[in-house]
């Protein structure tokens, strides 16, 4: 079989035109050539299921076989530079100008920087994992390819889903506070310019076609070229950056030490963390980066840097620009949708809110364009794997941008945008962002500590018993701090002892059996363990109708994924062209192997 890059090469030889239609395009999988074969496929979901639960991909499937499936390359142009200009479009301006006021209003209060930093530092933990992974598996799809190659098909389907749900929900409340910002800069009410319609529900009942505007003509500029869009992005947050300085003088200039009393935590503690478990949002933007792994020069070093250099400047950002908040403007009296420019004007420096909610319209335009640069990228690589249909991984000659996968994804954020309000959004985009991180740490503990057919039975289950434990200990903390015993101290304690010795048993007693080729994570397995433990927490920290909605998602994906998504990921895995492939794995790279059974 040719390697992955003279595959590309010759697709695009073959003179296919790009833009094309046909079933054989979305179904081109043996189980879909007709009914009958597709009942066949039906009547052996059980087999097909088990061989997919159990198969992972190795590092050059993702990064290398699957390429071929684009036809066309995208095209490897951004630096580390690029790469931290992208971090700081995409996360800066799409979570502190719109979540920060809601949530010191209705959850944290005063305490709001407190839960940035919490939130920020379980990012920053997040961010070392995706360092490490993604110098080890340069691939467009980031958290999805890590799941494969690490966990499987089937944890990386859920990671698909939600990371498709993420992208499409996260799109749609940047789209929204567009919008609310829009209107405080010519003055008006934030909900002045969107439309009332009194017989749909609450929190869906204005409707919002400038958002829909604003994300189809981001997403336009996001075809045209990853360079052009870094170049442009760049530019940009140099503006940001100038406005963030401002919005730092001028809120430090005015800031009342009394606006942080009479109680600086009015919710509790327990408000700070649903506060940060919903401002985490405001860090989804980080994993965007690993998107772009497959674009860049020199990934082992350029990746790390750009993730861990804008990460760690946007927590400080982050804390600083809320504390100036609450100190100009009592949380009480804090706009939860325009916050910064209601703030200003409140002030006394009525012409500043146009400077912020210019500043805030750039920050939020940045991210939506960063944003349909990363998620496109995602929904690329997945539909390489075939989860959803290939024809979402085409790549177009001219510009080396997905197309098909951008319109896509934009599509359904325009529908969400045009009625759900950002409270609906906020919590449903949170709870996936958490869900995924978590499992990209488990997965890099898996890489360090496990590797099929090198790793002995007894060093996989004294692995996976302390895995379990740490896993165990963190939902059972993260439930006992939200249950009626959350003032006792025992459990925390118990809970607490729990995670150091499954923490410290893996350190000690579960061998590594892989080390890093250029960039490793710090201390691990501890690193990567706090890890998981922050991010379940944080998910904890959310509401019940959040899970319900998370559970409603999850659930019609699995049956998406029973229905489609696992008879065309068996076709793919097992075609001829796979099959002959497998003996070559090393330099084809395909699904290697089963794990390994305890």
């Amino acid at each position: 079989m040719a390697s992955a890059a003279e595959g590309v090469q010759e697709a695009a030889a073959a003179g296919r035109r790009y833009w094309r239609w046909s079933k054989a395009d979305f179904f081109p999988e043996p189980s879909f050539r007709s009914w009958r074969a597709y009942g066949g496929a039906l009547l052996s979901t059980g087999p097909r299921l088990r061989d997919r639960v159990t198969s992972r991909s190795s590092e050059a499937v993702e990064a290398g076989t699957l390429l071929a499936q684009s036809e066309n390359p995208l095209r490897r142009c951004l630096s580390w530079v690029d790469l931290a200009f992208l971090g700081f479009g995409s996360v800066v301006g799409s979570g502190v100008f719109v979540l920060t006021g809601q949530e010191a209003r209705f959850d944290a209060g005063p305490a709001v920087p407190l839960a940035y930093a919490a939130a920020g530092f379980s990012a920053l933990l997040s961010s070392f994992c995706y360092a490490e992974l993604a110098t080890e598996i340069p691939s467009a799809g980031g958290s999805f390819s890590y799941l494969r190659v690490e966990l499987g098909d089937m944890a990386a389907f859920l990671a698909a889903g939600n990371i498709l749900l993420e992208a499409v929900v996260g799109a749609a409340g940047l789209g929204r506070s567009w919008t609310s910002y829009l209107a405080a800069l010519i003055g008006r009410d934030s909900d002045a310019l969107r439309i009332h319609v009194p017989a749909l529900a609450d929190g869906f009942n204005l409707l919002d076609p400038i958002a829909v505007v604003v994300l189809c003509a981001t997403s336009a500029l996001a075809v045209s070229g990853a360079r052009l869009t870094s170049t442009i992005n760049s530019a940009a947050s140099v503006v940001g950056i100038a406005i963030i300085a401002f919005v730092l003088g001028g809120g430090f200039a005015h800031f009342d030490p009394a606006n942080l009393g009479p109680s600086f935590f009015p919710f509790g503690a327990a408000g700070v963390f649903r506060a940060a478990a919903v401002v985490y949002w405001s860090y989804t933007g980080f994993d965007m980066v690993a998107t772009m792994a497959e674009e860049t020069r020199n990934p082992g070093r350029d990746v790390p840097l750009g993730l861990i250099s804008s990460m760690s400047a946007i927590t400080a950002v982050y804390c600083a620009m809320s504390l100036a908040l609450v100190g100009m403007q009592r949380y009480s009296e804090i706009d939860a949708n325009a916050a910064y420019s209601v703030a200003f004007a409140a002030a006394g420096m009525k012409w500043a809110r146009y400077v912020v909610a210019l500043g805030a319209l750039k920050g939020m335009t940045s991210g939506l364009l960063v944003g349909a640069l990363g998620q496109a990228r995602y929904t690329t690589q997945i539909a390489r794997t075939h989860m959803i249909p290939p024809y979402f991984a085409l790549v177009h000659p001219r510009t080396g941008t997905p197309i098909y996968a951008t319109a896509a994804v934009t599509l359904g954020a325009a529908c969400v945008a045009l009625f759900s309000s950002l409270d609906v959004l906020a919590s449903v985009s949170s709870i996936s962002t958490l869900f995924i991180f978590a499992l990209v740490a488990v997965a890099l503990l898996v890489r360090r500590y496990y590797v099929a057919g090198a790793t002995s039975p007894a060093q996989l289950r004294t692995f996976l018993a302390f895995l379990a434990l740490i896993v165990f200990s963190s939902i059972g903390m993260s439930v006992y701090y939200n249950s009626g015993y959350a003032r006792r101290w025992p459990g925390y304690v118990a809970f607490g002892a729990l995670w150091v010795v499954g923490t410290a048993g893996m350190a000690l007693c579960a061998k590594q059996q892989r080390a890093p080729k250029v960039y490793g994570v710090p201390l691990m397995p501890w690193l990567p363990a706090m890890s998981v433990a922050t991010n379940l927490f944080l998910m904890g920290s959310l509401g019940s109708l959040a899970y319900m909605r998370f559970g409603i998602c999850t659930a019609a994906m699995l049956v998406y994924y029973v229905l489609f998504g696992v008879h065309a990921t068996y076709d793919m895995a097992h075609s001829e062209d796979q099959t002959t492939s497998t003996a070559n794995a090393a330099i084809d790279g395909v699904e290697q192997g089963k794990i390994v059974p305890v």
